[in-house]
């Protein structure tokens, strides 16, 4: 994976959040995602300053909202989830605009809705300042196993190349004028994706056999990662722990 590779969620930049080495991004990450799980459901401005802290962050790295906006659709489906929890929950109800509502429906709702964006947004976040490569050296610098590297690093380098074989096999198939758009139509799409399928698996027996010819042992080569000072650390982790005491908060004062 050649280090001009990027990701789509990949916004390139100069910030102090951009140049902050990867594996103290992760960490920072996960801390600030812990937090946000951990805050009491009932706590309601606690998430908003959780919300301002990543707006911070955001202004710092110089992100557009819109642009994360965009990329943090991936959780439609568990906004449908939160919105019918309310009308299909148990429990004591509430009238609201002529609907019946279940008080627990709706703080359940809002739990998964909440922790869910906030969840989202921190991930994007990460993959918005840090370089596919960049991602998996910090992940090796942080001693995860390293068959967990190696597969991260093969799925996110060849997701890109089945995508493309995907729409170069639905290309031939609408330009021999067949393009399915309907329920009845199904069967050619299911055959689309086994023959992708089949092509995809055919590939990486191919791509296997050239990193053996190669010398490849079972490990991918060492990344070259930039240490991180204990200075660079306390103003990283700010944010993170920030987030937590607001969550550790949300016990006693909200």
């Amino acid at each position: 994976m050649g280090a001009g590779h990027a990701h789509p969620l990949y916004r390139a930049g100069d910030s102090v959040v951009h140049r902050l080495p990867a594996h103290v991004k992760i960490v920072v990450a996960f801390v600030f995602v812990l937090a946000v799980v951990a805050t009491p459901r009932e706590a309601f401005a606690v998430f908003g300053l959780q919300f301002l802290l990543l707006v911070g962050v955001w202004t710092v790295a110089r992100i557009p909202p819109g642009w994360l906006a965009a990329r943090a659709l991936i959780e439609a489906p568990f906004v449908v989830l939160a919105v019918l929890l309310p009308f299909f929950a148990t429990g004591p109800r509430v009238e609201w605009m002529g609907m019946s509502l279940a008080v627990d429906g709706l703080l359940a709702g809002w739990n998964i809705l909440v922790k869910g964006t906030l969840g989202v947004l921190v991930s994007v976040t990460l993959a918005a300042t840090t370089p596919l490569r960049d991602l998996v050296s910090g992940l090796s610098r942080l001693r995860v196993p390293s068959m967990v590297c190696v597969i991260a690093t093969l799925m996110l380098r060849y997701l890109e190349v089945i995508a493309a074989e995907a729409r170069r096999m639905r290309l031939a198939r609408v330009s021999r004028g067949h393009d399915p758009r309907f329920v009845w139509q199904l069967g050619a799409t299911v055959r689309s994706v086994g023959a992708l399928f089949l092509r995809s698996y055919e590939r990486g027996e191919r791509v296997h056999l050239a990193m053996l010819s190669r010398g490849y042992t079972g490990t991918m080569p060492a990344f070259t990662t930039a240490s991180a000072s204990t200075a660079t650390w306390s103003v990283a982790l700010v944010p993170a722990v920030a987030a937590a005491l607001l969550a550790l908060s949300g016990y006693w004062v909200w």
